[in-house]
């Protein structure tokens, strides 16, 4: 076995595997290079998303003609010079592997010029070689162009994604560093568009707004403590503000943005009970420690960051997280099923000036036997009559006992006079008679009738209807949810949309990055009926939803998020399977989100469209809809 030294191209190629994963990763490093070299205005130029130029300007310290070559030797930095240094980083980079890495696997020119030289220099790497360097003239700072990004790697080439992908992560990784830094001029402009343009903002909740819009700064309260080991400041949402979506989540500590599971878990213990299942609220948390007590030489990207009092910050966050809740006054509410619940009268106020309330009495007869006379009521019983029986158990003459039930029967002639002696078909004629009444006593109970399908709904949430064999028993969303993927794979197959039209188009500021998503699937969303159009570089306009889905502004508004969490997932990416992962999850969303089934109208076409579609049992995602209860199991529950 042959052990040799790699050569520094071939070494720098490796190293850009780690440091360089697509164009966003380049965006980043320079601007991190930028604000360590102590600029306060950076522009990012982009073409094509990267592929072809990517252009990062400041106005920073610049470098002379022999730094300007040396800065793309591998290990080659300004912010350590010792091993003490590791213990006290207080920039953005240290270890001199990104630029290496950049001209590794692309062209890069730089020009840069110090405030104290008259011309600058021009610099030129491609493939790890030092090309050319030559005087020109150049404002005070530097400027990076790299071009053909992978140009010398087809193999990594070919898995960077779509533009619209692609630019949506470049924008994240501009928001982290604005957000680091809000006192920075800073702007975005992608094939000759600005995307932002960021003045130089007094406080983090201004730059929050230029970035994100003042909803989200509505939504958030803002958080501060300090204590011996860390100092908490920065703001997080509101509980009611929370979103099926992670996204505006941000941690940093010293200035630098980090991912940290660990604390995230922090910040959902203190929402506990607060959000719904599956939400997670907006946070902007800035974390100060001492930088010998935490390590950020732990991964190549420089995101995730170790803390020597990992627990004591957790405990600190979450306090401090529950008591700007508390102080805001976000609390458990109470939330009772009203739904069926029996209407309990108040009483008026002259009743209660009438005089004292009397506890009423109880009267029974102490000689009644439910089992005497086959089982029905005695002559001498209270209750004989009551409801128009006498004591053979057929009705009586006289109908109701005045004054217990309305007199539904005044001038009635059907019963006349009860004979004294019932034969067997004298009684086959009364009972005939009897109930040929039932629909005069279904009379004072119109409103709780079944219709004639019956179909009853129970709680807005199942769907009960007789069958041959007992009662079926329908989950109305998931039904919902199998009638609306049908629909969208048809439509997806025919190319044949039905979108019902919003009466008032709604406008979501969405956020430059999650723009590109929309633009991305746009053909797709219209397919399965959705009319959604850019305005701007961070806002939608709802002109339409399928069908099935509701059309209030504020369910519109709910109904995004959802749909840029569906639409971020890497997994889904593959156009070819793309449309029929989507369909399940805009069902699914559809489903949440559908007009309620109220009327037994509504539900009887619920379970037509059901039984009209390829699965009747199953929704795309497995989950049975419907069950049927058997008769004799019913019977069974009243022996």
């Amino acid at each position: 076995m042959d052990i040799r030294i790699l050569p520094g191209n071939i070494a720098n190629m490796i190293a850009a595997g780690e440091v360089v994963q697509r164009p966003a990763s380049v965006v980043k490093e320079l601007m991190e290079n930028a604000v360590d070299a102590g600029a306060d205005s950076i522009t990012v130029a982009i073409q094509d998303a990267g592929r072809t130029l990517i252009q990062v300007t400041d106005n920073g310290c610049g470098m002379s003609p022999d730094e300007a070559v040396l800065c793309f030797e591998r290990h080659a930095t300004s912010k350590i010079a010792s091993v003490e240094d590791l213990s006290d980083i207080r920039t953005f980079g240290f270890r001199g592997e990104a630029l290496a890495s950049i001209a590794a696997v692309s062209e890069v020119v730089l020009k840069t010029r110090r405030e104290t030289d008259e011309v600058g220099c021009e610099v030129i790497f491609a493939d790890s070689r030092h090309l050319s360097t030559q005087e020109v003239a150049a404002p005070r700072g530097a400027g990076f162009s790299v071009r053909n990004l992978f140009y010398n790697v087809p193999a990594r080439r070919k898995f960077i994604k779509s533009d619209n992908v692609e630019m949506k992560h470049i924008v994240n990784e501009f928001l982290r560093i604005a957000l680091t830094r809000p006192w920075l001029n800073l702007t975005l402009t992608s094939n000759g568009k600005d995307i932002y343009v960021l003045k130089s903002a007094k406080s983090l909740k201004f730059r929050i707004q230029d970035l994100l819009g003042s909803n989200v700064v509505d939504s958030v309260v803002d958080i501060n403590t300090e204590t011996s080991v860390v100092k908490v400041s920065g703001y997080v949402g509101r509980p009611d503000c929370a979103r099926k979506n992670q996204s505006n989540q941000y941690f940093f500590v010293n200035g630098r943005y980090f991912r940290s599971p660990y604390l995230h878990k922090a910040v959902m213990n203190a929402y506990s009970n607060l959000v719904p299942e599956g939400y997670s609220p907006s946070y902007f948390i800035y974390l100060e420690v001492d930088p010998h007590t935490m390590d950020v030489n732990i991964s190549p990207t420089k995101t995730e960051v170790k803390f020597e009092e990992d627990n004591v910050i957790f405990q600190t966050l979450y306090a401090c997280i529950k008591e700007a809740v508390g102080k805001n006054s976000f609390g458990d509410a109470i939330d009772f099923d009203l739904e069926g619940a029996p209407e309990i009268p108040v009483l008026s106020r002259s009743y209660r000036e009438s005089g004292p309330v009397v506890e009423p009495g109880i009267s029974y007869n102490p000689a009644y036997n439910p089992f005497q006379n086959d089982g029905f009521p005695s002559e001498t019983s209270p209750y004989s009559n009551t409801l128009g029986y006498d004591n053979t158990g057929v009705p009586s003459a006289e109908g109701p006992v005045s004054g217990m039930m309305p007199d539904i029967y005044s001038g009635s002639t059907a019963y006349g006079k009860t004979p004294s002696v019932y034969g067997q078909d004298e009684f086959a004629s009364e009972r005939a008679k009897f109930v040929d009444r039932r629909d005069d006593y279904g009379k004072l109970f119109e409103d709780k009738i079944l219709p004639s399908t019956q179909v009853l709904i129970v709680k807005g949430k199942y769907i009960f209807t007789p069958v041959k064999s007992g009662v079926m028993i329908v989950n109305i969303r998931r039904a919902a949810e199998r009638i609306l993927f049908d629909n969208y794979m048809k439509n997806a197959s025919s190319e044949r949309c039905c979108t019902q039209a919003s009466l008032f188009p709604v406008q979501v500021r969405i956020g430059a990055a999650d723009m590109y998503l929309f633009s991305e699937c746009r053909d797709i969303l219209e397919k399965f009926g959705f009319d959604i159009e850019p305005q701007g570089t961070d806002t939608v306009v709802v002109k339409g939803v399928p069908e099935s889905y509701s059309t209030e502004p504020d369910s519109v508004e709910k109904l995004i998020p959802d749909l840029i969490l569906a639409l971020s997932d890497d997994h889904v990416s593959a156009r070819e399977n793309m449309i029929s992962v989507l369909a399940g999850r805009f069902a699914r969303l559809g489903a949440v989100n559908s007009a309620p089934v109220r009327t037994p109208l509504e539900a009887q076409r619920l379970i037509d469209d059901l039984f009209a579609c390829s699965n009747t049992e199953f929704t795309d995602s497995g989950h049975r809809i419907m069950s049927v209860l058997p008769e004799d199991d019913i019977a069974g529950m009243f022996r």
